[in-house]
């Protein structure tokens, strides 16, 4: 399948040149093409922020929340629809900031969706502040002596959580990128994979070359399943590890829990709809 399939003719993409958001988004549509998934199989929830913009400049279905609500939305469409492919978009701030909590308790619940975290290291939208993930001692128009708080650490809170695929890319590997994505996809469970992204505007340190520098893939015979090393190579920075650290299969799912899929497989929004039932629920509760 062409990846162009999901392509917006003549859309204004509305990011700075030499963003690395481009890349991601080139890497998704290759991902979504490789797996033969049409726009109407595909469902993009995002909330606020550069990345979250992703799905405006996609051909398919998307929601667009507020700040940090994205993957609570996507996992609510997951349970109407589990026949949907449901990838949830958003940036460092908006999933581990304003969505941290989100972030914790949806990993708990395993919604079997895909979350694609672009990570530059600080707010790209709101003019460079600095974000859950920014480094020691980076200097921003607001911490104008430098972060001085520990940086929040995805990976390893998401292994720690209990995470069944934890996974780290690097936008300027497009190829690369693009496989992991489509792993994650294909994994059956909540999929985090932690994008690093250069925000070529307010991060002059964080850059292309030296995200190039500053990490490496995971060694072939790398064993994801053992979570003992995964939480240590979670830990390991300057250079960090790019791939899939982490991955359990056979956990079930948020949606394979819920009562109403106990007996009945039939999606939720294919159902017979009983008004006359809901008047009774409600009359009950007078």
């Amino acid at each position: 399948m062409d990846w162009k399939i999901y392509d917006l003719d003549g859309i204004d993409i509305q990011w700075c040149p030499g963003c690395g958001d481009f890349q991601i988004m080139e890497a998704l549509k290759k991902a979504l093409a490789d797996l033969e998934l049409a726009p109407r199989e595909v469902v993009l929830f995002s909330g606020i922020g550069q990345a979250a913009k992703m799905p405006h400049f996609m051909k398919g279905n998307f929601f667009n929340g507020l700040h940090g609500r994205s993957i609570s939305n996507a996992t609510g469409m997951k349970a109407a629809n589990p026949e949907m492919v449901v990838i949830a978009i958003g940036g460092d701030g908006d999933m581990y900031g304003e969505g941290g909590n989100h972030f914790l308790h949806t990993i708990r619940r395993n919604p079997d969706i895909t979350n694609l975290v672009h990570n530059n290291m600080v707010y790209g939208l709101t003019k460079g502040q600095a974000s859950p993930t920014t480094p020691i001692g980076f200097k921003t128009p607001v911490q104008v002596d430098g972060v001085f708080e520990e940086p929040f650490n995805p990976l390893a809170v998401a292994i720690a959580q209990g995470a069944t695929f934890v996974a780290r890319a690097f936008s300027g590997y497009v190829d690369e990128t693009k496989e992991i994505i489509k792993q994650a996809i294909r994994h059956k469970g909540y999929a985090l994979v932690d994008i690093f992204q250069p925000c070529v505007s307010f991060n002059k340190i964080n850059t292309h070359k030296w995200f190039r520098e500053n990490t490496y893939f995971l060694e072939e015979g790398y064993d994801p399943t053992d979570r003992k090393t995964a939480m240590m190579k979670a830990f390991e920075k300057e250079p960090y590890p790019l791939g899939i650290l982490y991955r359990e299969e056979g956990k079930k799912t948020f949606e394979e829990n819920l009562a109403c899929y106990a007996e009945d497989k039939t999606p939720l929004y294919r159902r017979e709809r009983k008004p006359e039932l809901v008047a009774q629920f409600l009359k009950d509760l007078d």
